[in-house]
C-alpha cells in the first residue's frame, strides 16, 4: 500500500541499473556501496542505512528513525520458495564435447600471451589514492550489458576519470598504471583488471593494493607492484617510459628494479607474490596455467 516493490536479488539499483536517483536527489539504500556515481546519478547522495531505517524513512519522505514509529509488525515464518531449475540443461557427465552458442555481444575470453623476459611499459594514467573498482571499470546499463564482450566493456575503462584512457591504453599497447593507496578498493569486480589486460596493461605500479584486486590483476597477468618508497611516487608522470629487465628474475626475488628510459635513474618497487601467483603471470594468466598443466597431465 506504501508503494514498495520486491526485486530480484541481483545487482540491480545497486550498480545504477534502475532505481537511479534524480540529479542532485538524496537516496536512502539498503546496499553496500555509494562510491561517486554508484547509483546511476553522479551527484546524487546517496546514504546507506539499514532496512528499517529505509522502510521508515521512505512512509515519512525524511531521514527518519524507526524506533520513533512503535513496534513494528508480528512476522510469521514463511514456507520454504519452490526451486524450479527444469530450464538448466546439466553438462555431460562425462566432460563431452559441448557445442557454446554465442550471440553477437557473446565473445570468447581474450587471453594474455606468457610474460617476456623484457617489459617496456608507458605511463597511461597517474591516479591519486582510494581509486575503486568502479573507477577502473565502471557499472551501469550502459556497461553492464557488455561484461561478456571484453572488447566493447574495455572502451569504458577509467571512463569516469579519463575519458582518453581506453584509446591512449590501446594505442600504446603497453601501458602501466601508477596508483596511490589502496588501488583497487570496492566491489570484487574481475573486469575491473580483465579489461585493462584487453587494453595492453601490462603493471599497474600503487603504494598499496585492496586485497581482491590484487589477486585479480595476477589472474589476469597483470604485475601489481608496490613504491619501494612511496616518495617515487612523485617522480612519475604521464608519458614517462620505463623497462622491467630480466623479468622472471627478479620476480623470484623481493625487490624489482623499474628502470627510467629518459636516464633519470630507477624505481624500486617490491611485488610480495607467492611462488603460485609467480607462476600464474609467467603463464599470462590463471586460465593459461590451468590450461598448460591440464595439457601436461
Amino acid at each position: 500500500a506504501a508503494g514498495a516493490r520486491i526485486l530480484e536479488t541481483a545487482c540491480g539499483p545497486c550498480i545504477g541499473m534502475g532505481q537511479a536517483p534524480p540529479s542532485g536527489g538524496v537516496s536512502v539504500r539498503t546496499f553496500n556501496r555509494n562510491f561517486f556515481g554508484r547509483s546511476g546519478t553522479a551527484d546524487a547522495q546517496v546514504y546507506l542505512v539499514g532496512p528499517a531505517v529505509a522502510a521508515a524513512s521512505a512512509l515519512q519522505g525524511f531521514l527518519a528513525d524507526p524506533r520513533e514509529l512503535g513496534h513494528g509488525p508480528e512476522l510469521s515464518d514463511s514456507p520454504l520458495p519452490v526451486i524450479d531449475d527444469n530450464m538448466i540443461i546439466a553438462p555431460p557427465v562425462a566432460g563431452g564435447a559441448v557445442e557454446i552458442i554465442r550471440g553477437p555481444n557473446i565473445r570468447p575470453l581474450l587471453l594474455k600471451e606468457p610474460l617476456p623476459e623484457t617489459i617496456t611499459v608507458e605511463v597511461i594514467l597517474k591516479v591519486e589514492d582510494n581509486i575503486t573498482t568502479d573507477h577502473i571499470m565502471p557499472g551501469g546499463s550502459r556497461i553492464l550489458p557488455l561484461r561478456s564482450n571484453i572488447e566493447a566493456i574495455s572502451k569504458y575503462v577509467f571512463n569516469a576519470v579519463d575519458e582518453s584512457f581506453a584509446v591512449r591504453a590501446q594505442k600504446s599497447g603497453s601501458g602501466v598504471i601508477i596508483g596511490g593507496e589502496n588501488y583497487g578498493q570496492g566491489s570484487s569486480r574481475e573486469h575491473a583488471a580483465l579489461a585493462p589486460m584487453h587494453l595492453g596493461i601490462k603493471v599497474v605500479l600503487a603504494k598499496s593494493f585492496a586485497r581482491i584486486h590484487h589477486a585479480n590483476l595476477v589472474n589476469f597477468g597483470i604485475i601489481p607492484l608496490t613504491f619501494a618508497d612511496p616518495e617515487d611516487y612523485d617522480r612519475l608522470s604521464m608519458g614517462d617510459m620505463l623497462v622491467i629487465e630480466n623479468v622472471g628474475k627478479q620476480l623470484r626475488e623481493e625487490i624489482v628494479i623499474l628502470r627510467q628510459l629518459d636516464g633519470r635513474g630507477h624505481i624500486a618497487a617490491r611485488h610480495g607474490l607467492s611462488q603460485r601467483q609467480v607462476a600464474i603471470l609467467q603463464a599470462g594468466g590463471l586460465l593459461n596455467l590451468t590450461r598448460q598443466r591440464r595439457q601436461s597431465g
